[in-house]
């Protein structure tokens, strides 16, 4: 059964990060929606290989509208933990325990939304001791799946096993 993905997503995303899961997504079925302060946006990945259209508003979406939840890594995960709507919006999608998939910098927001305590997870290694404060069981793995809910990589190099693991949850 195809899944509907939120993607939250902003300018300094890491491309491949983005592009690479995305692709996953859309050839297993399931539906891709990006979402950000502004609908029909465009914004930048940080290497500039990527522009990626916006879907949706943040304003004009709830988290009951979607089956799982896509963090891409970069700079683009600790510019929307500074907005509240993006970390309430994170926070319902892990307390209701539907799927989360954060690559890379992604478990910033999941810091932010106070939604790791417990949970085994790894990240990209700077914030590796971010996240043990936040009380996340951190291993340093290529991909970590917690419980029938949170996937999470620590860098591009992870993106077959992030992908491979992240469809297997959505199945």
């Amino acid at each position: 059964m195809a899944k509907k993905i939120a993607t939250v997503i902003t300018n300094m995303f890491e491309d491949v990060e983005y592009t690479d899961p995305a692709k996953a997504f859309r050839d297993a079925g399931h539906e891709v929606v990006t979402v950000e302060n502004e609908k029909g946006k465009d914004v930048t990945g940080k290497n500039n290989e990527t522009t990626v259209a916006i879907d949706e508003s943040i304003d004009n979406v709830t988290p009951d509208e979607f089956d799982a939840l896509f963090i891409p890594g970069g700079f683009s995960p600790d510019q929307l933990r500074a907005d509240e709507r993006f970390v309430k919006f994170t926070k319902h999608f892990m307390d209701a325990d539907k799927p989360v998939f954060a690559i890379c910098h992604g478990p910033q927001l999941l810091i932010t939304a106070k939604s790791l305590e417990g949970r085994k997870a790894t990240g990209f290694k700077s914030i590796q001791v971010d996240m043990a404060y936040a009380g996340a069981d951190v291993q340093d793995e290529e991909v970590v799946v917690c419980g029938n809910q949170l996937v999470t990589s620590r860098q591009p190099d992870d993106l077959p096993a992030f992908n491979r693991e992240s469809i297997k949850l959505l199945s």
